[in-house]
């Protein structure tokens, strides 16, 4: 049988949002643990250089900030357990949470598990993961210096990670569906001002060639349906998230796999709050989501003071 400990408050999600509603939490004297499958950082985490995060007019990466969110969530007593939530069900008038170490009954729970990249879905993917797919430009793209690589998406993120990848690699094509770039104009005129960036248009891939290693991407124009292919060393998919709901079944409101919150950060189920990029929000930044979390962890302590006095 597993251990139950009991808690006030539990934060799933270790990240950007996790780190700051504990922190919040633990200045409200609340019993508060951050849990997180593999340990403080979160997506961020994976940023090069962060340029739009305030206080830092230099920009910092995103190990640096998410190190020192957490250092300062550990300061204050924070503690933060490896552990993946499998499961949350109610338990009288508390909620029990399943994970792969241990069970925790808690009277309020503020879930931070963020989102993970999306995948194309389409032939040799999955295979070739790891040998030339990749999902993450900042992790990844030391092992393509002087080669050539393609980007698949045209957002924020996807023209984040060509422009990074322009200062490594011989050669970055980024591909989109559309005839526009949904990303910031900022991040547009950088982009169009690499000599060894090109844009391919109104196309989608149709399959990741290769046999231990990708080789070439097979590619499909959206206007004609005429199909070609692109010899490459690697490919970086960026087209969007899918937030990490799966574990939660249908107990909460969501939206496109997104949870729905009000704006106290409050869910469709009674002391369960969600922060960060796991909800439905437009904007996904940095920024968002420490407001997002601080205010989640005020809500949890004003839940928790009206249930437990």
């Amino acid at each position: 049988m597993s251990v139950i400990s009991h808690r006030d408050t539990i934060v799933v999600g270790g990240g950007v949002a996790g780190c700051t509603a504990g922190l919040y939490a633990k200045r409200y004297n609340l019993d508060v643990v951050v849990l997180d499958k593999v340990g403080p950082g979160g997506l961020a985490a994976t940023a090069a250089l962060i340029e739009n995060y305030p206080g830092f007019p230099e920009g910092i990466s995103g190990l640096e900030l998410t190190q020192r969110m957490y250092q300062q969530a550990e300061k204050y007593g924070v503690a933060i357990e490896l552990t993946q939530a499998t499961g949350l069900a109610a338990q009288g008038d508390r909620w029990l949470l399943h994970t792969t170490h241990t069970d925790y009954l808690t009277t309020a729970i503020i879930i931070t598990a963020g989102a993970h990249p999306r995948s194309l879905d389409v032939p040799g993917e999955a295979e070739l993961r790891g040998a030339g797919v990749s999902y993450c430009a900042t992790c990844d793209g030391f092992f393509f210096r002087e080669q050539t690589v393609a980007v698949i998406g045209g957002g924020d993120t996807a023209l984040e990670e060509a422009l990074y990848l322009a200062k490594l690699a011989a050669k970055v094509y980024v591909i989109h569906r559309r005839d526009e770039l949904r990303a910031q104009p900022y991040l547009q005129r950088q982009a169009f001002d690499q000599h060894n960036m090109e844009f391919i248009w109104d196309t989608v891939v149709t399959e990741v060639i290769g046999d231990q290693q990708v080789e070439a991407l097979g590619l499909q124009s959206k206007k004609t349906g005429e199909q070609r292919r692109l010899d490459l060393d690697g490919v970086f998919v960026s087209i969007g998230y899918k937030a990490s709901t799966e574990w939660l079944g249908d107990l909460l409101e969501l939206d496109d796999g997104f949870i729905v919150t009000d704006q106290n950060m409050r869910t469709s189920q009674p002391g369960i709050f969600a922060a960060g990029d796991i909800r439905n929000t437009p904007l996904r930044q940095v920024a968002t989501a420490v407001g997002d979390a601080s205010i989640a962890a005020y809500s949890a302590y004003q839940y928790v003071s009206q249930r437990e006095g």
